[in-house]
This record gives structure tokens, sequence and C-alpha cells, in this order.
């Protein structure tokens, strides 16, 4: 059977999908970007990939946000991608705002690994090559390297920018002092950092307390967030305890040590005014992180498109009132 040539909806930009300004910048985000850390890689079928690529694009997710060693196995989500771009997305390429990173474990031996201007810029080109890309719009520096000097890091991410394989570069999960320091490198050089990225969510507040968030804005930097539902937890799958089929009781990435009697009053707590508010949790965790005018964009994972479409819904009520305010504040801030 010959599969259809893809055509976008033609309202994609129509639907409800509202764009932020990254920093002080010309770029403009979704507010929700699609992820493909899990269900992307060699373990899916591509034909899932790609349904859940093309309905996130016909409804205005044009933010595709990648790394080296997303997959599993490593380098597949980046593979699979190639395969769209050669398959429906090539023509699209110029409404689409690309993203990979490096500085994760990559490969064996010295070199991949880190924040080294060897290992940053030959992942680059191998991210590039299974991308069937020729730039990306952004490359980040995954995660700080305390022993590489940073102006090494740094000095990469501007010489990939000048050699023309990324439009612009970003950082992830960087301590405060260097957030500061790479800031004031990066500018300097004319390369400004366009994006600063990390874990932000109900139950891990700690951009707003470390200082990172209100940095990152006041430098010209947009944030973007991921893991916005603390992994599952800030959704429907623990409200009635582990279960079977669910990462927590398979041990991957989240332990079962979390659910504690405690946490698990707290989610529901939190279940019951996101059911007052006509939202799911997972809506309102959403919602809660976009009605901070600070933050870029929420990258969202799936593993269906229903649950694309799920999370879409969040950007029908953003607004919180005083009192919802001061009851989320209570329940994500208590100590399990």
């Amino acid at each position: 059977m010959i599969e259809p040539v893809y055509q976008p909806s033609p309202s994609r930009y129509e639907g409800g999908m509202t764009f932020r300004r990254a920093g002080r910048s010309g770029v403009l985000l979704p507010a929700l970007s699609l992820g493909m850390w899990h269900n992307f890689g060699s373990e899916q079928t591509f034909s899932n990939v790609q349904r859940m690529a093309h309905y996130a694009f016909d409804r205005g997710i044009t933010h595709f946000d990648l790394a080296n060693n997303y997959g599993p196995a490593y380098g597949t989500a980046e593979e699979n991608f190639g395969r769209l771009m050669e398959r429906s997305f090539r023509p699209y390429r110029d409404e689409m705002f690309i993203a990979t990173k490096a500085g994760y474990d990559m490969w064996p031996g010295p070199y991949g690994n880190w924040g080294s201007r060897k290992y940053l810029t030959a992942s680059l080109d191998q991210s590039l090559r299974r991308m069937k890309l020729d730039y990306v719009d952004v490359f980040y520096s995954h995660r700080y390297d305390p022993e590489t000097p940073l102006e090494e890091t740094l000095q990469a991410l501007v010489d990939i920018v000048r050699r023309g394989k990324a439009l612009y570069v970003g950082l992830s999960r960087y301590p405060l002092e260097a957030e500061r320091f790479a800031f004031r490198y990066l500018a300097e050089r004319d390369v400004p950092c366009l994006l600063f990225q990390d874990r932000y969510n109900l139950f891990d507040r700690k951009p707003e307390t470390s200082g990172v968030l209100s940095l990152a804005t006041e430098s010209g930097s947009g944030f973007v967030v991921f893991s916005p539902l603390a992994q599952g937890l800030l959704t429907g799958r623990y409200l009635n305890g582990i279960p079977q089929d669910s990462r927590m009781a398979e041990g991957r990435s989240l332990r079962s040590d979390v659910l504690t009697d405690a946490m698990l009053a707290r989610i529901r707590g939190l279940n019951d005014l996101a059911r007052r508010r006509g939202q799911t949790l997972a809506e309102m965790a959403l919602a809660w992180l976009l009605s901070d005018r600070r933050v870029t964009s929420v990258i969202i994972g799936a593993s269906s498109t229903a649950q694309i479409a799920d999370n879409l819904r969040a950007l029908e009520n953003t607004a919180f009132s005083d009192e919802e305010l001061a009851r989320i504040n209570a329940l994500s801030r208590e100590e399990a």
C-alpha cells in the first residue's frame, strides 16, 4: 500500500496554540513543545512516531526537542526524526524549530561524554547526519561539566553557531553561578543564550528558589520546562496506587518509594482542585506552569496522540485565582 503524501492541517496556526517570545529574541515558540526523550526511539513503532509528530504539527506544535541520547536506544529518536524529515516534514522545515543537545554519555571512551569541544562538535555532526539536517535551530549544552573549563564548552557553542551548524545555543541544568558566567560569556561574543532549560513542576520548584528562572528572565533568555508532570506523578496514573504497567512499577526513571502516603495525599488534593477547575490533574499542572509568563514553552512527552490531545487542553484555561494558587502552593510545597 502506497503511503499518502502528508499534508499538514491548513488550520494548524488557528486551532488554539499560543506562541511566546523566547527572551529578548525574534523567536516565538509554541506554549507546548513535543519532547522526544521516550517513546520516539527504536522501542516504538515508526508508524506511531509519525502519527504523534504529524498530530502535534497539525495543531501548531512547531518545536521538537531532541538530544543525542534520546531513544531508547541512544540516537534512535534522532534517526526516527530523520525518517520524518525524509518522508513528510522536509517541505515544512522552515516552519519548525528543532533542538538537540549533547552532554550525557553517548559512546565509549573519554570523548563521548560531558562538555569538551571535541565531544560537543562530534556529537552535533552525528546528530545532523541522523536527523538529515544541515543545521539545528538550537543546540544545547545538556549539562554543566565541572571538570572541563567552562570557557571551552561555551566557545565550542559559539563556534558551532559561527560555522552555521546551529542558529542559536542553549543551556540545560546549569547551576546558578555557571549560568551567570555563561550568559555573560556568550553575550560578549554576540551569541547570546536563547534558551535555558530546566526541570520544573509542582513538585520540583527549584528553578524558583535557586534563582535560575529569574536570572534567565533578567538576562534575556527564554525558559523552557521539561518534566512538567513529574514523570507521571502529576497525572491520574497514581491516584489509586502503582499500576503494574507504569514506569514506577518497572523502575524506569521513577522510584516506587517516592509514592509515600503523604505524597499520595498531596496528589489527590491537587486532583480535587483540578476537578473543581474542570481540568484533569495533568491539564492543571501544565496550565500552572503556563500561567507564569517567564515560561516560554513547556515540553510534553507522549506515547499516543490521545496524550497530546489531553495536554493541549491545558491551553484552554491558564488563569488561577489567588485562592487556587494558595491551595496549590500549600499542597505542592508540603514535605512528602
